[in-house]
C-alpha cells in the first residue's frame, strides 16, 4: 500500500490544488461528483474554471487570503458539509484541500467536557 492509498476509495470527496487553483490530486468520490464536468480529466486544470461568478470570485479570495471556508449545502435532498482549507508544504503555503462529505438530515449533536 502506497503512502496515500486510502484517500482513493474514502467516502468523501476529496480535491487538492495548488496556489495558483490547479488541480493537483482527486480521489474516486470527487471524480464521480465532478464527472460531468469531467471526472479525472480535471486533474491539471485550474478549478477557478469550474467555478461561475459568484463561486468563482469567493474561491479567487479564498485562495489569495489562505483562509479556511466551511460550509454545508443541499443539492437533491442531499445534504454536504464543504471543508476548503489551505494546505502546506515544509511550512510554505501550498494550496488548497476541499472535502465534500453527505451527512445526514438529522445527526447527534454531542457537546463534552
Amino acid at each position: 500500500m502506497t503512502n496515500h492509498a486510502w484517500i482513493k476509495e474514502f467516502p468523501a470527496a476529496i480535491t487538492v490544488c495548488d496556489a495558483e487553483g490547479i488541480i493537483l490530486e482527486m480521489n474516486d468520490k470527487a471524480a464521480l461528483t465532478f464527472e460531468k464536468d469531467g471526472g479525472y480529466k480535471l486533474v491539471g486544470s485550474n478549478m477557478l474554471d469550474c467555478h461561475p461568478d459568484p463561486a468563482r470570485t469567493k474561491v479567487e479570495l479564498l485562495l489569495a487570503a489562505r483562509e479556511k471556508n466551511v460550509y454545508t449545502i443541499e443539492k437533491n435532498g442531499v445534504k454536504k458539509m464543504i471543508f476548503q482549507s489551505p494546505w502546506y508544504l515544509d511550512g510554505a503555503y501550498a494550496g488548497f484541500v476541499e472535502l465534500s462529505l453527505i451527512i445526514p438530515s438529522e445527526m447527534p449533536h454531542f457537546i463534552r467536557g
